[in-house]
């Protein structure tokens, strides 16, 4: 299958996913136009669009691809989407054709209420499409939800398979490792992504999608029970927090002023 991220505005990405048919789906599309183009360039026939969350970057082209495209929509059950065909809650699946995947639909709140994730083992590697609220070495913004809310969330998608390929929906790679590093300046797993990074997107290459497992590893949103993120917290703070939820909180509020 092909798995691409379509650029769209300054730094978003509107994945999409198709087989060897040319049977094509779309997650995210904020803009159509990309999407449109993208199509027609290789071909491709859209069959499916699959929202994460209500905000306009995400969601903003769906009216437009519908006009062109008869095809379903399904987003989070508790959020406004345009055009959605399917409202989607925690438990719920996505059954599709074409291209032939099922998406199990994950309900994890912090960046917005009602933001949902779709995860499918169908494809080889796993896809987990996870819209704002995990990135590349790091998380979204709580806009709606509480830090107890996103690091649930993050948990949960932490503990999906090693080998699942992360596909966000923003190029936020190179700041969030700059923030990582300066949380844990001596450690060897980020400075050595970021450098990486760096010339991943000196290249005119996207950072992501990212592997699980390195995730785990290199992103301080995942990381809140280790010993040296925790005494950086501490040491910011002038505090002696151990509740992971605040620590968490901690972390949160000192990206948001980075």
């Amino acid at each position: 299958m092909l798995l691409h991220p379509i650029p769209a505005f300054s730094d978003n990405y509107i994945w999409l996913l198709a087989d060897d048919n040319g049977n094509a789906l779309v997650v995210d599309p904020g803009d159509a136009a990309p999407v449109s183009a993208f199509l027609a360039e290789h071909r491709l026939t859209l069959r499916a669009i699959l929202i994460t969350h209500h905000h306009p970057d995400h969601v903003g082209g769906v009216n437009r691809l519908l006009d062109e495209h008869d095809v379903p929509v399904y987003g989070p059950a508790d959020e406004q989407i345009p055009g959605r065909t399917h409202a989607l809650a925690e438990g719920d699946s996505v059954q599709l054709d074409a291209p032939a995947l099922r998406f199990d639909v994950l309900h994890v709140p912090g960046h917005t209420l009602g933001h949902i994730a779709f995860f499918t083992g169908d494809h080889a590697p796993p896809l987990l499409f996870c819209g704002d609220t995990l990135f590349a070495a790091g998380c979204g913004r709580l806009f709606e939800g509480t830090p107890a809310q996103m690091l649930a969330s993050l948990d949960r998608l932490s503990a999906l398979p090693d080998q699942t390929l992360v596909c966000c929906a923003h190029e936020y790679t190179l700041n969030n490792l700059r923030f990582a590093q300066a949380v844990t300046p001596d450690d060897t797993s980020v400075n050595q992504r970021l450098a990486q990074m760096m010339h991943t997107r000196a290249s005119g290459q996207p950072t992501v999608p990212v592997v699980l497992a390195e995730e785990r590893q290199s992103n301080p949103f995942l990381r809140v029970d280790d010993r040296p993120l925790r005494d950086a917290i501490n040491a910011r703070e002038q505090a002696a927090l151990t509740d992971r939820t605040e620590i968490f909180a901690a972390l949160r509020r000192w990206k948001d002023q980075f």
